[in-house]
């Protein structure tokens, strides 16, 4: 995302806020705010997935995704 989107987002939150926002504009929020989102996820993800845990006994592995517990 680039800044002028990033801008746009913002001018939006400023307008809704003292003025309020017209359906059209409401819907550009949305699909800006929501393409911002989805690419801090990948952004974060990938930048999860380049971690690596070095042991104390000198071997390294990839940081794995944390799976839920299991119920009984």
């Amino acid at each position: 995302m680039d800044k002028k989107q990033i801008e746009r987002i913002n001018e939006l939150a400023r307008k809704k806020k003292a003025e309020g926002l017209t359906p059209e504009e409401l819907a550009e929020q949305a699909a800006l705010r929501q393409q911002y989102i989805t690419e801090w996820r990948e952004s974060t993800r990938a930048m999860l997935d380049g971690i690596v845990i070095q042991r104390p006994d000198g071997t390294s592995e990839p940081l794995k995704r944390k799976t839920p517990p299991t119920r009984h």
